[in-house]
């Protein structure tokens, strides 16, 4: 709710990122998936954000992707923490372009909007390098135990 209140600080941070990758990490893809795509719609509906045009649909794509690849690559294929974080950013952002290149009718180059939210996102995108490998860490030291979904 904090990001809410400055308007597009939550492009800047990506709060919602952060649940949903730890999802992938110790739900599994299908879980993560799921944590993934009620995020964002739980959100727009309690608090108004995301906007339901053109964002939810968005970050519903990108954010369902986020928890399957990052629930796949990491609980499923035993890939590093940080590859399987790269690989769920890459192809959430991908395919958010692509639901974005379709409203936007930029089909030729959805790179564009890549660019922007990269860009717009960088200091979110290092929080979540950082905090997500500590996160995990803290968690599976505590003992915390992974559900294969």
């Amino acid at each position: 709710m904090i990001f809410h209140y400055w308007p597009g600080l939550g492009k800047v941070f990506l709060p919602m990122h952060i649940p949903v990758f730890v999802s992938g990490v110790f739900l599994g893809p299908l879980y993560g998936a799921i944590v993934g795509v009620l995020t964002p719609l739980l959100s727009s509906l309690i608090t108004g954000m995301p906007p339901v045009f053109p964002m939810l649909p968005v970050m519903v794509v990108e954010l369902g992707l986020y928890g399957l690849i990052m629930g796949y690559f990491y609980r499923r294929k035993n890939s590093n923490i940080y590859f399987s974080l790269i690989l769920s950013m890459v192809t959430g952002r991908f395919g958010a372009s692509i639901v974005m290149a379709v409203f936007l009718k930029l089909v030729d180059n959805p790179l564009i909007y890549i660019w922007s939210i990269l860009v717009k996102g960088l200091p979110g995108i290092i929080a979540q390098l950082v905090l997500i490998p500590l996160l995990v860490k803290y968690l599976d030291k505590k003992g915390v135990t992974p559900l294969d979904g």
